[in-house]
């Protein structure tokens, strides 16, 4: 059952993603603005060009802090460099991190790897730019990328990553869990949805023996060797058990991840109901752990 608070705010009577929505669902994304970004002066905001791909720049307006490479969500046919960054400016503005926003190419136009090719770009751009070592963070389908960024950072010997932040991250093709078959409507991203996202990148691979890591970071062999990883999802999300199923693996690989479920939790609840009780709690859980490790 979803959060009451988040419920009568959240548009659940949105029709699932298919691939003749995908236009339209372009076109209806949810963009922060000027003023949003900005934060009431204590963010400035610039565009740059890394390697070929455009990118966001946030930028505190004191002293700069340790960088993030925040990879927007939109089930990876949706969203700009701008998506999310109406809650997650707020980083920049509390922690003084500098947040680098790329506008990755977008399935099905471009398939696998375009995508991570381009956030694995933007990683590199940064580490020859004197933004170094950052936490890799985004939601839903950046989630899943950010987490590919991390594996092709560790396999390829790549740049450091100082930690990863996965919120309700899109991680496996296989649409296997329990969860993947649960929610199949009346919530804000259901199999339909997600089964159309990852044909959109894979195409006919989708679910076949033959899916790199770097597209669906469940796929990983082993997830030995990684940073220091934060994971959450609600407990109403398709995305949920894989989610969980990554973290455990991590930790049975002797990594470190943290771990929340939040109970009632919808796909992006916090970023549809910002104020919602729900949504300050794992805000703040957020915010606690990326403190940690960006500045301990």
């Amino acid at each position: 059952m979803i959060d009451p608070e988040i419920a009568a705010v959240a548009d659940l009577s949105r029709p699932p993603l298919t691939p003749d929505r995908i236009a339209e669902r372009r076109s209806n994304g949810r963009f922060a603005t000027d003023a949003e970004l900005t934060r009431g002066g204590t963010v400035t905001f610039s565009e740059q060009d890394a390697d070929g791909v455009l990118v966001l720049v946030l930028h505190p307006a004191g002293p700069p802090g340790p960088p993030v490479l925040h990879v927007h969500g939109g089930g990876m046919v949706a969203g700009t460099r701008r998506s999310d960054l109406h809650v997650l400016a707020e980083w920049v503005s509390e922690l003084g991190v500098t947040l680098v926003s790329p506008e990755y190419r977008l399935a099905p136009e471009h398939p696998h790897p375009a995508p991570v090719q381009d956030c694995y770009r933007t990683l590199t751009w940064m580490a020859r730019n004197g933004l170094a070592a950052p936490i890799v963070a985004s939601t839903s389908a950046g989630g899943g990328l950010a987490a590919a960024v991390t594996l092709m950072a560790r396999d390829f010997g790549g740049p450091a990553v100082r930690g990863q932040l996965l919120m309700s991250p899109m991680l496996d093709d296989r649409c296997e869990t329990p969860s993947s078959h649960q929610f199949l409507d009346g919530t804000t991203w259901v199999r339909t949805s997600n089964i159309t996202g990852w044909t959109a990148l894979l195409g006919d691979a989708r679910g076949g023996p033959d899916v790199s890591p770097f597209a669906a970071p469940a796929r990983a062999a082993v997830l030995s060797g990684l940073p220091p990883t934060y994971v959450d999802v609600g407990s109403v999300d398709v995305f949920r058990d894989e989610a969980v199923g990554y973290a455990s693996r991590i930790w049975q690989a002797g990594g470190d991840a943290e771990l929340h479920v939040w109970p009632g939790g919808c796909h992006g609840f916090d970023q549809l109901a910002p104020e919602a009780a729900l949504s300050r709690r794992a805000r703040a859980t957020r915010m606690a752990w990326l403190r940690r490790t960006l500045y301990l």
